[in-house]
């Protein structure tokens, strides 16, 4: 298994990337590129046409194919104008590319968007041709540690000795 760390700009990764290049760094960095150039077109072209995305969490969310990612990207980058993604740590292990997500912008109304977590990519042919995912919201306000793992237990507090 191969460590590294992969922070990209549009900018530090200059002239369009080799479609032929399936390293699956080198997939990885097309994919960051277009996002953050908010390039729809180039982003979806990162996909297979039979792409697959299961998401554990929300087994409803899962689907199949590159328009869904199309239909997705181009509801996120109408919503979010500033949209900024980082993917500060990644792993790759053969065709398999872990990677960890950190994606900012503003929503219309003047909120923050933000989204973080873990996408295993499966990559085929230098595109993407699966999906593990397991990128959330943020959110600020459910609580601490034990609120939470209260909540996950279903044990109210006045049920639970410390």
């Amino acid at each position: 298994m191969i460590l590294y760390q992969l922070q990209v700009s549009v900018t530090e990764l200059g002239a369009v990337m080799n479609l032929s290049d399936d390293r699956p760094a080198a997939v990885l960095e097309r994919l960051l590129r277009a996002v953050n150039a908010h390039d729809l077109d180039g982003l979806v072209s990162c996909f297979a046409g039979d792409y697959v995305n299961e998401t554990p969490a929300h087994p409803q969310r899962g689907f199949r194919g590159s328009d869904q990612v199309r239909t997705n990207w181009a509801q996120i980058f109408a919503g979010v104008a500033d949209l900024c993604a980082r993917v500060p740590r990644t792993a790759v292990d053969g065709d398999t590319l872990w990677t960890e997500w950190d994606i900012s912008g503003t929503r219309p109304d003047g909120t923050a968007f933000l989204m973080r977590g873990v996408i295993v990519f499966g990559i085929a042919g230098a595109r993407i041709a699966s999906a593990r995912f397991y990128l959330e919201p943020v959110e600020e306000i459910s609580g601490g540690v034990d609120a939470h793992t209260r909540r996950v237990v279903g044990a109210n507090k006045a049920a639970v000795k410390s």
